[in-house]
């Protein structure tokens, strides 16, 4: 078995494709013709593989699909115009009217508006449990749930869900287990191997690496990801084939990426932990952080976001924001240069101070992405933004 980074650049891809080109080509087209009567006939009788139509599958893409099922250690995989964008379409795909599912409270905020505004909807029913509260995870259960879905780490305080823990007690109740592992990425953790079911990932973030595409993948066994790949057909939400080119390109470097990523977050959090301004650092690698023996036992690393709360209010972290050089203010991660995102103001300015302080949403929180800059001139841009 070839190493992580061997299969990143390599795994997925033909050696030879039609062309002879050293990258795979990009097959921009929305639709395939047959031959004659007899390439129709084979195709319809399966003794042919064949492309029919953009919508159902395109090399690519599927090329793409290949390398990130191998990196993950999946059997299989699909991907989806957005990660958002396979979320909402595996849990349509896999729930019904009657079902119930539960979810953690601090899951991606569009992913919890998802599955208490838009699945009642469809007659289905949502709990939303407190994150490692395993004693109220279990009290959620029914007769009729079918989904457990969280996030580890999570948005924006990096919790860690223990995945052996929560297998026990969903699976032999047979309750499928789907972990969005996008924080982590197959470098740092691989929750199939804890006996998580499903595992999504935002291919926009790390995956990809370069903040220039939209891509989300869902991977597990080739039962379940048939399942969703049928409603996928009908649902529309594929990933365009200029977009898979991208990917498999951004795959190529991303445990380098990854690698430098891991040790600038380290060094960026053991930073800001011992800055007199910082309240609290929220960060897996810290042995600060509450969920860090659960991290070590389950993650290689620990990625590249960083949370901290500056003891300020939201004109003072307003402030720090306009003195960052090196730092760009979006609320995105993962990719080559260093991001921040004030969510306050950002992410949650839709809400009152009482209903974000209730999400423990604070005037100075803040959560930083460090890129592949040197993890020296990220400290020494962020120790300046701080000074009074």
């Amino acid at each position: 078995m070839k190493r992580f980074s061997t299969l990143a650049v390599h795994a997925g891809e033909e050696r030879f494709n039609h062309y002879n080109a050293i990258t795979t080509p990009i097959v921009q087209t929305s639709t395939y013709i047959f031959r004659d009567r007899e390439h129709i006939k084979a195709f319809a009788e399966k003794r042919l593989a064949h492309h029919e139509y953009g919508r159902y599958g395109n090399p690519t893409q599927e090329a793409a699909e290949r390398k990130l099922a191998v990196l993950e250690g999946a059997r299989d995989a699909i991907l989806f115009a957005s990660g958002m964008n396979a979320i909402c379409t595996t849990l349509l795909a896999l729930l019904r009217s009657g079902d119930h599912m539960i979810i953690t409270d601090d899951a991606y905020k569009k992913t919890l508006d998802f599955t208490t505004n838009a699945l009642p909807r469809f007659g289905i029913e949502a709990t939303i449990v407190k994150m490692c509260d395993y004693g109220e995870m279990e009290a959620a259960i029914r007769p009729n749930t079918r989904i457990f879905f969280s996030e580890s780490p999570t948005n924006p305080y990096l919790n860690i869900m223990d995945m052996e823990r929560v297998t026990k007690i969903f699976k032999p109740r047979g309750i499928t287990v789907i972990s969005d592992s996008t924080f982590a990425t197959p470098f740092n953790q691989r929750p199939l191997e804890f006996g998580i079911d499903l595992v999504v990932h935002s291919c926009t973030k790390y995956l990809a690496g370069h903040n220039d595409l939209l891509a989300g993948v869902v991977l597990g066994s080739p039962d379940m990801i048939e399942t969703i790949r049928l409603f996928r057909r009908t649902m529309g939400g594929v990933i365009d084939p200029l977009v898979s080119y991208l990917l498999i390109r951004g795959l190529k470097t991303f445990p380098l990426r990854m690698a430098q990523m891991n040790r600038s977050g380290q060094r960026v959090a053991e930073f800001l932990e011992g800055h007199p301004r910082i309240k609290r650092v929220h960060y897996p690698g810290l042995k600060s952080h509450p969920h860090h023996e659960t991290a070590k036992a389950q993650m290689s690393g620990f990625g590249g976001v960083v949370t901290f709360d500056i003891d300020c209010d939201i004109d003072g972290a307003l402030s720090f924001l306009e003195r960052l050089q090196l730092f760009y203010i979006g609320p995105s991660f993962g990719g080559v240069e260093a991001l921040i995102t004030h969510p306050a103001t950002i992410s949650y300015y839709d809400c009152t101070r009482e209903e974000r302080y209730r999400l423990g949403i604070t005037d100075g929180l803040m959560r930083l992405a460090v890129g592949c800059e040197d993890a020296e001139d990220i400290i020494e841009d962020l120790e300046q933004a701080l000074r009074d």
